[in-house]
């Protein structure tokens, strides 16, 4: 079984990981793919809504001012739109990240 992962009760062949719980309120939710080198923006930005990212494949280096997050596969975090911000891919192959705006 994968590290984080259970099987829930009445369940064959079925790996599950909870990757949040209350966020706010859903905006919008996207798909990105991001290519090696890629991401953005090239300036951090701020924003008065937050973005729940989960990275289903690859892994994202997330700028916040002076700090950096790792988020890797199968993983979740949470930025507040309030902080100046940035995502990009940290991996030598492609990132798939679900992107999810909530206030």
């Amino acid at each position: 079984m994968r590290e984080g992962f259970m099987t829930p009760p009445d369940h064959i062949n079925f790996e599950a990981k909870k990757l949040f719980t209350n966020v706010g309120e859903i905006i919008d939710g996207s798909i990105a793919y991001i290519n090696l080198k890629g991401g953005g923006p090239t300036e951090q930005h701020t924003h008065e809504h937050n973005h729940l990212f989960i990275v289903v494949k690859g892994e994202a280096k997330v700028l916040l001012g002076e700090e950096t997050v790792i988020i890797h596969q199968d993983e979740s975090f949470l930025v507040k739109g309030t902080i100046p911000h940035s995502v990009w891919s940290n991996r030598e192959e492609e990132t798939v990240m679900i992107g999810i705006s909530v206030r």
